[in-house]
């Protein structure tokens, strides 16, 4: 258990389980756009797929049943760097009302901590320029994550989220 700064309130930090689906679809419609999170039977088959991926690990803070905050890491294998796996964080989002509270960071340097147990030679990321939050960019640069010395491009084939 992690004491939340100021708070009385105990966050729970630990890899999200099948029951998890319903407070991961909430946080994941946090994360805005078009599309809707899958829900109901379709939401659990896709949840359960993304848990049941090899090297896929979602990491969930929790404050009293609740699901507060998720992060999804990636180990994805490799035959650069002399073989070593890379990894992918993705759909990092702390419910809007726990913000601020160090939830993000303790989901956040779980993965990047299992990244590293996984022999990853490198962990990307990418963010929303126009995040409405605007401190995103400042928390993962405060994690020691930089966009200095690489860009990164997507290309997708659904709309942008907002």
């Amino acid at each position: 258990m992690n004491t939340i700064p100021g708070d009385e309130l105990q966050a729970i930090l630990r890899r999200a389980v099948e029951s998890d689906s319903e407070g991961a679809a909430s946080l994941f419609s946090e994360l805005g756009g078009i599309l809707p999170v899958p829900l109901g039977e379709e939401g659990m088959r896709h949840w359960r797929s993304l848990l049941d991926h090899p090297g896929t690990t979602v990491f969930v803070a929790e404050i009293q049943a609740v699901l507060a905050s998720i992060a999804v890491l990636h180990i994805l294998p490799n035959m650069t760097n002399m073989a070593r796996p890379y990894a992918l964080i993705e759909n990092v989002v702390t419910s809007a009302g726990y913000r601020g509270k160090g939830l993000g960071r303790l989901v956040m340097e779980a993965a990047i901590n299992h990244a590293w147990q996984q022999n990853a030679y490198k962990i990307m990321l990418v963010t929303g320029k126009n995040r409405k939050d605007g401190g995103v960019l400042g928390f993962y640069e405060r994690l020691g994550f930089t966009s200095n010395k690489k860009h990164a491009l997507t290309m997708r084939c659904v709309p942008e989220r907002d």
